[in-house]
């Protein structure tokens, strides 16, 4: 049994011992040898990934074996490896082209592949000092690929504010880990959730602040407002840095809710806290991405506006969807940073179109019931089969108010109008389509809903469909919104001064001096 459980349980650490491999490449004579090196090795950490999802999903959770004192293997950390070595591929293959003939390419290598096994061994972690430690090393090694171009100040600016954003999330994870372990007398992640998992109630006002504190470090590993600027200003770094750091290391911090869901359970005031800070955000980010014409800024603004969706889904207690949202927001976010350059001929291609006209007033007002009918129909089909307990009716209306701009009617003539119904009605059912089956997937997560808050949600939501539709009509009330919207409502500005103020560095490079 000890043979057969040993070579079992290295299998999940796998992914990460191929990317530590990555800095004995810098030795390789060429280019060509040092990029082939890296995609092979990234090959067989996807394929190693795979693997371990796949033991996963067969084997029963009491016969999973244990990679190492701090690790444990789950279904959740699996789906997210999968997705995060697979990236890695196509990041390592597309940064062979991207970076051809760049200074400090064997650096990008090593430093890329630190990041790669960093997440794989935080996404292992069953121990608060692991957790810590892993997380560190993200941050840390991250930093490398951030200032890979050292003569743009902006990267080293952003890096910089990356930097107090990680010790300062880093101090928060680390209280929260004190205040844990010192209540239950062990920093075992397993054991924390199985004695949370046994009581009724919210928890101890010790763990209950240990919660807190751990919601606060995600709130700024995962840029919420007002601590998001870095992640705008990184768009310096070279694209496929932007896309790994998108896709597979800002929404970290929701796999680590996800996977200490009962300590939420247990701390009301944490849960609230994710809802109204997530909410915030999403809601800002969503209106100050609007206003921009970059479209790598607009991306940004959109993962920032992702990621308080995600961390509101997160304090619904809507586990199952946070995770799909998590999974299909990565896998859209690489591919629009990898396939920016497109955007050039796009637009091209709509200004020869002439003028994009504005919704019509019908739409903006039937979109959200014509998707809340389109949703509910569909739920009521799939209920006959499918197994819906958890998933509460206003979360099928928020779904409606975030998909119903798929159903505004911009075409002037009878023909375009009913097209662009069709085509959106038909990307309506699709989407919900797509989270019911997600739903059904063995994630290894258990929704616990909070239907209060779940109104909140419902209700700041509304407020920001109203704001767009005033957005599309070009309302004159709002004009000035839209100067703040662009300006990010200021918030990054104040945060860039204080920074400054009190932790000056040079963000200019040194040769300009």
């Amino acid at each position: 049994m000890m043979s057969t459980s040993l070579p079992l349980a290295t299998i999940p650490l796998l992914p990460a011992a191929l990317m530590l491999a990555t800095p004995a490449l810098a030795r390789l004579s060429t280019s060509a040898r040092l990029w082939r090196g890296l995609q092979l090795l990234a090959g067989l950490a996807l394929l190693a990934a795979l693997l371990s999802l796949g033991l996963q999903l067969t084997q029963p959770s009491e016969a999973r074996p244990t990679p190492l004192p701090g690790l444990a293997t789950s279904l959740t950390a699996a789906w997210v490896a999968v997705l995060v070595q697979g990236l890695g591929l196509v990041i390592a293959v597309f940064s062979s082209r991207y970076l051809e003939g760049e200074p400090g390419q064997p650096r990008y290598v090593a430093a890329l592949g630190g990041v790669l096994a960093s997440v794989h061994l935080l996404l292992l972690a069953d121990h608060w000092l692991v957790l810590i430690a892993a997380w560190a090393a993200v941050g840390l090694v991250l930093q490398r690929l951030l200032c890979f171009y050292a003569d743009r100040p902006f990267a080293l600016l952003a890096a910089h504010k990356k930097r107090l954003a990680d010790r300062l999330a880093d101090a928060l994870l680390i209280t929260a880990a004190a205040l844990a372990w010192h209540e239950l007398g062990t920093g075992s992640l397993s054991e924390l959730r199985q004695q949370l998992q046994a009581q009724a109630g919210p928890a101890a006002l010790t763990l209950q602040a240990s919660a807190v504190c751990l919601v606060l470090a995600v709130m700024v590993r995962t840029a919420l407002l007002p601590v998001h600027g870095w992640l705008i200003q990184v768009m310096e770094a070279p694209t496929p840095v932007s896309a790994l750091l998108h896709a597979g290391v800002v929404n970290l911090g929701g796999v680590v809710l996800i996977r200490l869901a009962p300590l939420l359970e247990a701390a009301p005031l944490a849960r609230w806290l994710l809802v109204g800070a997530g909410l915030a955000t999403a809601v800002l980010a969503g209106l100050a991405m609007l206003t921009r014409v970059s479209i790598k800024l607009r991306l940004a603004w959109s993962t920032v506006a992702q990621m308080g969706f995600m961390l509101m889904e997160c304090g619904l207690g809507l586990y199952t969807l946070a995770l799909l949202h998590l999974l299909g927001h990565s896998l859209y976010k690489a591919h629009s940073f990898l396939a920016a350059s497109g955007a050039v001929d796009d637009t091209r291609s709509r200004l020869l179109r002439g003028p994009v006209p504005m919704a019509s007033t019908a739409s903006l007002i039937g979109a959200p019931l014509a998707a809340g009918v389109l949703l509910g129909a569909l739920m009521a089909a799939a209920a006959q089969g499918l197994a819906l307990s958890t998933w509460p009716a206003w979360w099928t209306a928020l779904l409606a108010l975030a998909w119903a701009p798929l159903l505004w009617q911009r075409s002037t003539d009878s023909a375009g109008r009913w097209q662009a119904a069709c085509s959106g009605a038909a990307m309506v059912l699709a989407l919900g389509a797509a989270a019911l089956l997600g739903h059904q997937l063995p994630l290894g997560v258990q929704d616990s809903p909070d239907h209060a808050a779940g109104l909140v949600a419902l209700a700041g939501m509304a407020l920001l469909y109203v704001v767009m539709a005033l957005i599309q009509r070009q309302h004159p009330a709002l004009a000035g919104w839209r100067r703040r919207s662009y300006a990010g409502f200021y918030a990054d500005e104040l945060i860039t001064r204080a920074a400054l103020r009190l932790w000056p560095t040079r963000w200019t490079p040194s040769s300009a001096t």
